[in-house]
């Protein structure tokens, strides 16, 4: 794009041509829509009439750019309530027709690329209207809150957080939240992939991708699962170790975001331990399990307030806690504290390593090999516990691949 000698008169072909498109578009819309506003000739003469405007502005008739607007303006207001007076309600072809306007004044005035890419995605929402909504049909509304109400809180929290450190524990108000986002973002990509695709294939998918958001979350609710009806334990257990591989891959895309100078050193080990695991699952396949459906418990939305602030409590929390342990009891005493959070999700813990100076690095991969063995051999009994169909396997299972952590050690 940069090569292009932009002059005006490819400029004007550049209007005209996304004119046509959006009255392409419209067009085709008549046969399904009666009241439609403009067609294939409409809408590039309203864009050539944008461009007209732009260029008399730009002459010095400045007034010309909002007359024209305003005329056109009210033209598709005229049209509207005709539509409406007939029973036919929306608005979306007059708003198309404004914005025909303003892409082809924008094809003087500005980059190209911002021309095109008005043009373009008017064009793309237009034609996409029975897939948008049917987008909307499938959305949850709670869901959908969710979602709001966390970007409202991280537009307005963000922005006004310090971005410096704080006692000697070196708490950065800005850096957490940043850290908040991103974790809670990586799990509804999960969490959104596991209720759209989980239930057509079965516990199998669903724990894989629930493995994105909370991988103890999604063992505990297969396992409550498998008791209620114990003639799908079978897939339930491959279903958590599928959902606990998936933890490795999800901490490796953590640490390439926040601290990539660490990946060299965890990366193929994370493989590993994750291929272990598909084939601990794969190994296990139970044919007589019914599975053509799941009523999986998912964790909660991670775009929730809720969850988001008790991430961020448990990172301060621990944070601080690493700082005294290692002050008290040396690297050592953060491995035992790596062997104790395994109880639970352990991101909090390991984005706490990872983000600590650098009077932690020499520990900070054998501390997190660690915190994930426990944190496997702890799943393993959870579903045993919980399933006694299934306990020796499950936990023979979880046993092993916790012990393979161990070679991995040696290797910095």
């Amino acid at each position: 794009m940069n090569a292009i000698e932009w002059t005006s008169q490819l400029r004007f072909a550049l209007a005209l041509a996304l004119g046509f498109l959006v009255g392409l578009e419209r067009e085709s819309s008549k046969a399904e829509q009666k009241m439609v506003f403009g067609g294939v000739r409409t809408h590039p003469i309203i864009s050539m009439f944008g461009f007209g405007c732009a260029w008399l502005y730009q002459l010095g008739a400045g007034f010309m750019l909002p007359a024209g607007l305003l005329a056109l303006g009210i033209l598709t207001g005229i049209g509207y309530l005709g539509k409406v007076r007939s029973g036919h309600f929306g608005s979306t072809s007059e708003i198309s027709a404004l914005m025909t306007f303003v892409t082809g004044a924008l094809a003087l005035l500005v980059d190209t690329w911002i021309a095109m890419a008005v043009g373009v995605v008017n064009a793309i929402i237009l034609s996409e209207k029975a897939r948008l909504e049917s987008y909307v049909e499938r959305l949850s509304k709670v869901d959908f809150l969710a979602v709001l109400k966390f970007l409202l809180v991280t537009l307005i929290i963000l922005p006004v957080l310090p971005d410096q450190e704080y006692t000697r524990f070196r708490l950065n108000p800005a850096g957490l939240w940043k850290m908040v986002i991103l974790v809670s973002t990586v799990g509804f990509v999960g969490y959104i992939l596991a209720k759209r695709f989980g239930s057509r294939v079965g516990l199998w998918l669903s724990g894989l991708l629930g493995g994105i958001v909370s991988s103890t979350a999604v063992t505990v609710s297969v396992a409550r699962l498998a008791r209620r009806e114990p003639n799908r334990a079978g897939s339930a257990l491959q279903a958590s170790l599928l959902a606990s591989a998936m933890l490795y891959l999800r901490v490796m895309v953590l640490i390439a975001v926040l601290n990539p100078g660490y990946l060299p050193f965890v990366w193929w080990k994370f493989l590993i331990l994750a291929l272990l695991g598909g084939v601990l699952a794969a190994s296990l396949r139970d044919r007589r399990d019914g599975d053509s459906s799941t009523d999986l418990l998912l964790p909660e939305n991670p775009f929730e307030v809720t969850p988001a602030l008790l991430f961020a409590l448990l990172f301060v929390l621990l944070s601080i806690l690493i700082t005294i342990v290692r002050g008290m009891a040396g690297e050592s005493g953060i491995l035992v504290l790596a062997t104790i959070v395994g109880v639970s999700d352990i991101d909090p813990f390991i984005l706490s390593l990872i983000g600590g100076s650098a009077p932690y690095q020499a520990v900070v991969v054998p501390a997190i090999l660690i915190a994930m063995m426990s944190n496997t051999l702890f799943k393993g009994i959870y579903f045993g516990v919980l399933v006694p169909g299934r306990r020796w396997e499950a936990i023979l299972r979880y046993t092993i691949w916790g012990v393979l952590h161990i070679p991995l050690f040696t290797f910095w």
